[in-house]
């Protein structure tokens, strides 16, 4: 095995702590058909992913493996029947194949171009993040101008989008979010905020349409009564109980579709005009994975946390 063939890559042996996450020297991918090789510049940190890592959450992965899935890179080689990319393409998309890494693969149906106005840190925001708010507030929920909106988190790498779309489907947004974060969340255009660290949300707001909740726990527990008859409830945190939701008359859902290419280029072409903004927290350097972990894991915070692999 040559020099050329490896690269860096954060492995995880087994379930465990942040320490788990280890430095290693692996072979470099090679490209199957219908991919693309990519040289990952950043990539976003996810709340998913310290929870898989954990056991937390138990996806059929197969040990040692590369956390990760949001990045942002250039293209380096194409796979054979790829068309439509070219070798230096700025993309930003999802990998199945772990993005804590110089390099990763990824097929074309998960990436899309970033366009030179935008950074490739606020390309690794958007997966994960972005994509997340736009399953269920613009694919999954049929907003309407003056439907008012609840989003708990707003100030954090989902909320803060979905604060946005939710905006630009004409809605009234109510925004959840600790002191430090309620001027950031003003910014983003949402109409009342309610700080939680001085104020019970649940007596603030009732007669919600639509109750978009990224924190789960009790704050969800808090959060059903607050749903008006055939309002939705959305969580992206644990699976909602239907039995509850049609004991109220609402409907409860947890959205589980993946963006398509075609939606990561509708998110790329907002972000490139000015209509939609990233937030970006803390970024760490590949070797320091199990900082911007435990970081991840404290759930405060505004905008996403990132791992800058390379320069661009």
């Amino acid at each position: 095995m040559t020099k050329q063939q490896l690269m860096r890559s954060i492995r995880v042996h087994e379930y465990g702590g942040p320490e788990n996450l280890k430095l290693e020297q692996v072979q470099r991918p090679e490209p199957s058909e219908g991919e693309v090789l990519v040289r990952i510049v950043a990539a976003g940190v996810l709340p998913i992913d310290w929870k898989i890592r954990q056991g937390i959450i138990k996806f059929p992965i197969s040990f040692p493996y590369t956390p990760g899935t949001a990045f942002s890179g250039v293209i380096e080689e194409l796979g054979s029947g790829v068309s439509g990319f070219e070798v230096g393409q700025r993309i930003y998309g999802r990998s199945t194949n772990g993005t804590y890494a110089e390099y990763t693969t990824a097929s074309v149906e998960s990436i899309a171009v970033l366009a030179d106005t935008i950074s490739f840190e606020e390309g690794a925001a958007l997966f994960g993040g972005a994509t997340t708010a736009w399953q269920a507030l613009v694919k999954e929920v049929e907003l309407k101008s003056g439907d008012r909106v609840l989003v708990h988190g707003a100030a954090g790498g989902v909320g803060l989008f979905a604060v946005q779309f939710a905006k630009r489907k004409g809605a009234y947004v109510i925004g959840t979010c600790g002191t430090d974060n309620v001027e950031f969340v003003r910014s983003l255009g949402a109409d009342e905020i309610i700080d939680y660290k001085t104020t019970s949300f649940d007596q603030e707001v009732r007669d919600v349409d639509v109750l978009f909740d990224t924190i789960g726990g009790e704050t969800l527990e808090r959060s059903w009564p607050l749903v008006k008859q055939g309002g939705t409830l959305i969580t992206i945190v644990g699976m909602p109980n239907p039995e509850k939701a049609k004991e109220l008359g609402i409907h409860a859902i947890r959205p589980t579709n993946l963006a398509s290419g075609e939606d990561l280029v509708e998110i790329a072409s907002l972000m490139e005009s000015g209509k939609v903004k990233a937030s970006l927290a803390d970024s760490y350097p590949l070797e320091q994975a199990s900082q911007a972990h435990e970081r991840s894991q404290t759930g405060h915070g505004r905008g996403r946390i990132l791992l800058a692999i390379a320069s661009d």
